[in-house]
């Protein structure tokens, strides 16, 4: 077995036995589906507008190069500087760059999943500048130097008392200052305010950006968002390049689905529209020199500088090939919460930034097959994810294709490689297949109890290490119904 593939059965071994993940999991998962299908119950023609926001996103990735270079040169028009990054190393490269050029040494960032798939802290830190996670989720990640285990919810695999001890630890509060959980905001957002009023730099994803405006949209449940993005001299949104739709309608319908599919609400509280950096006063205008918000007299609050950093990363390859589809995801993560894997094994176990099944795609599309040919099969392919998805991926289309992959470049297991095309050469012999049939069922039920096989041998021994394996009847179906098919013509 390749180390990568044996690496994600040792993550699954892990997180199978660590029961009180699996409890934490199981409770938040269903909260959050639950809260999914009564926020979708109140909208009013929610399939119309699912069915809409498909279209939406369908037709933006089919004509992304014309919508991308609209929207960059809209946001250049109100003062922002584009970057445009092809690899996660270039995207790093030019935030680096920024950050020195403006002698900047301490950032506050917002939470971003493309930020983590870059390893941007990672690159921010080399270069001798501090880097601070203001999302509460994502602080104690940062604090308890751990990776998110979700896209939205960052800490779901941690308790409340682990957060306290965390931050009795690492931070030195009090037990008073961690007693619940409104003490332990309260604690966090004292520390973080001393670093939102001293950074030089906000750092920021975006959730999508509109084509026709050169505004873009960050959708949050806390205030670090705006924070992050208002106190800051300098601000700088890194964009993967799929995230746009053409128009401030389009982004409407989005948004009706976004935060009820992710936390089950109607709008998250944050819902902010970016349009450029602060305007400064023009001196020759009237009013110039008036109150704030005259005519010419600029604006009070803002960065001075907005880089938008939009990044590719495999995006492209992505959207050449089968997998285009995944460009649609709107990163919602009802698809985690619905998976019956992802609900047992959690997100560390998949290994990477994004997890679940829409990480068994992206994972694998924007990064290679080599190294995440285990995550397709991560899958039991019940179509839950499909039918939750707001905007309808094939999510287990997409994962065939990767599995098919996977089998033509030969990166499966050496004994299902082996295994495989001796069942096809069996299974298209139907006399073959009948007398393997009946010899086995004949074989296994020495190894049955009460008509289950509590150990298989070799690497069958996965399947029975967590449930029994139903043994084979003695009896065939198509002998019983030869059988009773017998019977009934005599009868009549």
């Amino acid at each position: 077995m390749p180390s990568a593939a044996a690496a994600f059965h040792r993550r699954i071994d892990d997180a199978l036995a660590d029961t009180r993940v699996r409890a934490a999991l199981a409770s938040t998962m269903t909260r959050l589906t639950n809260g999914r299908a009564g926020a979708l119950a109140s909208l009013e023609a929610s399939d119309a507008i699912r069915d809409q926001a498909r279209r939406i996103r369908a037709h933006t990735i089919a004509h992304l190069d014309t919508y991308l270079d609209q929207f960059a040169r809209n946001a250049d028009a109100r003062g922002c500087r584009i970057h445009w990054a092809p690899t996660a190393t270039d995207a790093t490269r030019i935030i680096v760059e920024i950050a020195r050029a403006e002698d900047i040494s301490l950032a506050v960032k917002s939470k971003s999943m493309v930020t983590e798939e870059i390893e941007l802290n990672a690159a921010l830190g080399a270069a001798g500048i501090r880097v601070v996670e203001t999302d509460l989720g994502e602080f104690v990640v940062q604090v308890g130097d751990d990776r998110p285990s979700h896209i939205i919810a960052p800490i779901v695999h941690r308790r409340r008392e682990d957060v306290a001890r965390l931050f009795q630890e690492k931070l030195g509060a009090r037990p008073e200052e961690v007693a619940d959980v409104a003490a332990i905001t309260a604690f966090a957002r004292r520390l973080l305010r001393r670093d939102f009023l001293q950074a030089g730099m906000g750092i920021s994803g975006v959730n999508l950006a509109v084509a026709d405006s050169g505004s873009f949209c960050l959708v949050t449940n806390e205030g670090n968002g705006r924070l992050s993005t208002t106190l800051p001299r300098v601000h700088v949104a890194v964009m993967g390049l799929e995230r746009i739709v053409p128009n401030a309608a389009d982004l409407g319908i989005v948004l009706q689905l976004l935060a009820r599919s992710a936390t089950g609400q109607a709008l998250s509280v944050y819902t902010n529209i970016i349009s450029g950096p602060r305007r400064p006063a023009n001196p020759g205008a009237p009013g110039a020199h008036g109150a704030p918000g005259a005519p010419g007299a600029g604006e009070p609050d803002g960065p001075d500088q907005l880089h938008v950093v939009i990044v590719d990363n495999g995006r492209t390859r992505m959207l050449d090939g089968p997998l285009a589809e995944m460009l649609y995801c709107i990163r919602c993560g009802a698809c985690l919460n619905i998976c019956p894997v992802y609900r047992h094994i959690g997100g560390h176990a998949y290994g990477g930034v994004y997890p679940g099944p829409m990480g068994a795609v992206v994972s694998p599309g924007l990064m290679g097959l080599d190294q995440w040919s285990e995550l397709p099969h991560a899958s039991s392919l019940c179509g839950a994810c499909k039918d939750v998805c707001p905007v309808r991926i094939d999510l287990p289309h997409l994962l065939l294709t990767l599995r098919a992959q996977a089998a033509d470049r030969e990166l499966g297991p050496w004994w299902l490689r082996l295994a495989m095309p001796i069942y096809a050469a069996v299974a298209t012999r139907p006399a073959l297949y009948q007398w393997l049939g009946s010899l086995a069922a004949r074989v296994s039920q020495g190894l049955a109890r009460g008509g289950w096989i509590r150990h298989l041998p070799g690497p069958l021994a996965a399947w029975t290490a967590a449930r029994d394996f139903p043994a084979p009847a003695r009896r065939s179906f198509l002998q019983t119904y030869e059988q009773r098919r017998g019977r009934t013509g005599n009868a009549s």
